[in-house]
């Protein structure tokens, strides 16, 4: 079976057809992933050595990117012994993901095109998440969706969703015109490695726009719990959207003595906040990007922006970390 080499010499064995990512898992590694369907782009590493194989489209990534040798490792596998320009994410054990019954505790309107889900699980359920992740909603006909947990703590069998509206989704017209409460539902996970880690004495950001606010409203709630030893030097919250009535809700509720910057990018007349993107505000404050780590989540658009933009003024590779919302995969 083919050897994989990552960065930092950790290794492992892929059986041929099985993504890097699921050989990586297999073996005990965990690598950067997300959507594992070659969507968001959370996978993205470099072959420096050996053949991969596509198991589907990398829709994630450019034309250019795939030129420069970049592919995403979970919609890959090993053709020849290979060696990756990608760390893995050390010691952290992921909380297994499971298929779990839940209801619908209730379901409230924070914006014109948003509403916030309570899902309760059974008193009996076994469900733990590290703040960040998401959960993939099961729907009539198996259609999956994802949705970021916006709460941290789950042990009350409580799961927290911000559902924006889409336009034509199978989901959205079941949210936002039959759902109600006490409906039966299905779901799985958690997913996903979009958490914080490595956080002490740097500036933490977070960079969101519109439902990406959810997990770094559990991510927030989390940081109350970190020793000081592990706590950030500063966390600032750049949050936009088009317009103030986006901004549902005041992150500096949940943890005292962070910065929220509300970024408007329509915004009416009389705004006398930040307008803009949120990269770009995060940008005009000048920070100390050499002691700095970012955690966004949003539209793709913005991440790639807000990546390729810090990246060029000195924010380390290493110290961006992205959880893309993307079209949802044809079921």
């Amino acid at each position: 079976m083919p050897l994989v080499k990552l960065s930092n010499g950790r290794k492992f064995t892929a059986t041929t057809g099985a993504s890097l990512v699921d050989a990586a898992l297999s073996a005990g590694i965990t690598l950067p992933h997300s959507c594992k369907t070659g969507r968001c782009s959370t996978c993205k590493c470099k072959v420096l050595q050996g053949e991969t194989t596509t198991l589907q489209t990398e829709t994630g990534l450019t034309d250019a990117e795939k030129v420069e040798g970049w592919i995403l490792s979970c919609v890959r596998f090993a053709q020849t012994d290979v060696t990756l320009e990608v760390e893995d994410l050390g010691n952290v054990v992921l909380p297994s993901g499971k298929t779990l019954p839940c209801r619908i505790s209730s379901i409230d309107r924070l914006a014109p095109d948003v509403v916030r889900v309570m899902l309760r699980l059974p008193p009996t359920a076994d469900f733990r998440s590290i703040p960040g992740q998401y959960i993939d909603v099961i729907g009539s006909g198996g259609v999956r969706r994802s949705y970021s947990l916006a709460n941290a703590n789950t042990t009350d069998k409580t799961l927290e969703l911000h559902i924006r509206a889409v336009d034509g989704g199978v989901m959205s017209d079941y949210w936002f015109k039959k759902a109600k409460p006490n409906d039966l539902l299905r779901f799985n996970g958690p997913l996903g490695t979009f958490f914080l880690r490595g956080l002490d004495q740097l500036h933490l950001v977070f960079l969101a726009t519109g439902t990406g606010i959810a997990p770094v409203k559990a991510m927030l709630e989390s940081l109350v719990h970190i020793a000081p030893e592990q706590a950030p030097q500063s966390v600032t919250v750049f949050w936009g959207g088009r317009t103030a009535e986006d901004l549902y809700f005041d992150p500096q509720a949940i943890l005292a003595g962070h910065r929220f910057v509300p970024v408007l990018s329509r915004a009416a007349e009389g705004w006398a906040g930040v307008s803009g993107y949120v990269q770009n505000a995060l940008l005009s404050t000048q920070p100390d990007l050499a002691r700095t780590v970012v955690y966004a989540c949003g539209s793709n658009a913005m991440i790639r922006s807000a990546k390729a933009s810090l990246l060029a003024v000195g924010l380390p590779d290493n110290r961006f970390f992205a959880d893309a919302f993307v079209p949802s995969a044809p079921q």
